[in-house]
């Protein structure tokens, strides 16, 4: 026995100094010094470092936010997808002792009389013509980690546990943003409802002197009719509206987990502030603050694992087994202590063979799979930064739009003033006042538009820069 154990422990120290497998490093993905469109500093802090109430500020938004984060579906999803992958973890962990098995066993044996066996039982005159075997038993096998298997099945359930950490964040992200960008839409609705709706009293205005005038034979039933269809152009766009308004409520009553409803606002479009102050910090910080670009990096040490243990598969494994007991022929020495009792201890290296083919392939295939995920995690870095630099150049242009559209809808509502005012002492007319009229619900439809372009581009490059988990 103890020469036995001495050759296992000497067998044992011989293969552990062998290493199959090697760990890999996470590639440095090559990254600019600052986000294209930012402006240069030297300050590293971001606007992604601050928690999602910080950044979002109105009263009805954060109770939205707070809802989704709280009732979404997709969240509660992710969270029994952690807790699933935590218990996968924690049963790992036992991978490492050795498993144990409670054996009681009775059986009887009728052998033939011509038979080893049979001769055996006559020969020896014990009286019966079969044989009794009485056992209870404890057996014990244990594999030794000697290639780093089980501590890479470690590695690899954790990281996939981690994952499912990053994809909650990665979900909340996104949420928080879609809740945002939600919201935003909705006041941009409420701001054209009531510039259609304002537009359409405009209208009716310059449609009663225009019948006046024809009443009056100034005009032709042309210039009634054409006010009239101008009207009727800014009166559709009503429906229109309360239809998309309705939608969109719907929409974000069930992304924050709720039956489709009304939702109580009191912040109109032109209240809402742009921030001004927009800190991206530095490229190589989005690699850790990113959940999808770490779930990435997360997924390279699963692939790496996974290489680790196809390799270990190859190599030859070494287990031992101990079992012992009482063992008996006759049920009334079953537990006679000690002259049942009975022990064995073995020891054993299995090498594959005939399947050394399939396993080598596994091993190659996990090899190429694991220089994919390198691939897939360079991508997503840079798939981040092009999403930071694309939002910057929205926020940018965007504000150069809204200049200048506020600008034109301040020209226009001067021009539709003075066009009333000159059509109503017969200086202008009615084409003038109409076109003034289409103008300027045209270009105060626009301004509504770019407003929320830019409340949303805020919105997104706040995800981009992986902001909205905390």
């Amino acid at each position: 026995m103890k020469k036995l154990i001495n050759s296992l422990a000497f067998i044992l120290v011989i293969l552990s100094a062998c290493n199959v497998s090697k760990n890999i490093e996470t590639p440095k993905p090559a990254l600019p010094d600052h986000f294209r469109n930012a402006a240069t500093a030297k300050d590293t802090s971001s606007i992604a470092d601050l928690e999602w109430k910080k950044f979002f500020t109105d009263p009805v938004l954060q109770k939205l936010i707070d809802s989704a984060i709280v009732k979404n579906y997709d969240i509660q999803i992710a969270v029994k997808n952690i807790e699933a992958s935590q218990l996968l973890f924690k049963q790992v962990k036992w991978n490492y002792v050795p498993e144990a098995s409670l054996n009681v066993t009775a059986s009887t044996t009728r052998p033939s009389d011509n038979s080893v066996t049979g001769l055996s039982l006559s020969q020896y005159n014990i009286g019966k013509n079969h044989i009794e075997d009485y056992s209870a038993n404890l057996a014990v096998s244990w594999e030794a980690d000697i290639w780093g298997k089980i501590h890479n099945q470690s590695k690899s359930a954790l990281a996939a546990y981690l994952q499912t950490v990053e994809a909650k964040r990665a979900i909340q992200t996104n949420i928080v943003a879609g809740v945002s960008q939600g919201y935003y839409n909705l006041l941009m609705l409420d701001a054209q409802l009531d510039i259609a709706k304002k537009n359409v009293r405009l209208n009716d205005s310059t449609l009663r002197i225009v019948r006046l005038q024809y009443e009056a034979g100034q005009v032709t039933l042309l210039a009634v009719q054409q006010t009239e269809a101008q009207r009727m152009a800014a009166a559709q766009l009503i429906p229109g509206f309360e239809q998309n308004i309705t939608i969109q409520e719907n929409a974000l009553r069930i992304l924050t987990g709720e039956l489709p409803g009304n939702i109580d606002r009191n912040t109109i479009l032109d209240q809402v502030p742009v921030p001004g102050d927009l800190a991206t910090g530095v490229p190589s910080n989005l690699v850790s603050r990113r959940p999808d670009v770490k779930s990435s990096e997360l997924a390279l040490i699963t692939a790496n694992a996974d290489v680790g243990i196809n390799k270990a598969e190859m190599y030859p494994a070494l287990r031992i087994t101990a079992s012992g007991g009482v063992n008996s022929f006759k049920a009334s020495n079953w537990f006679n202590i000690p002259a049942s009792l009975f022990g064995v201890v073995a020891g054993s290296v299995v090498q594959p063979l005939l399947d050394h083919k399939l396993l080598k392939t596994k091993y190659e295939v996990a090899k190429v799979e694991r220089e994919k995920t390198v691939l897939q995690f360079r991508q997503s870095v840079l798939n981040a930064v092009g999403e930071v630099s694309d939002e910057l150049v929205k926020i940018e242009k965007l504000k150069a739009q809204q200049n200048i559209a506020t600008n034109r809808v301040n020209t226009l509502q001067h021009a539709t003033a003075n066009a009333n005012l000159l059509f109503k002492n017969g200086i202008a007319n009615y084409l003038e006042v109409i076109t003034a009229q289409s103008n300027v619900l045209q270009g105060e439809l626009e301004l509504a538009s770019i407003k929320r372009d830019e409340l949303s581009a805020v919105s997104e490059l706040y995800r981009s820069l992986g902001g909205g988990w905390k």
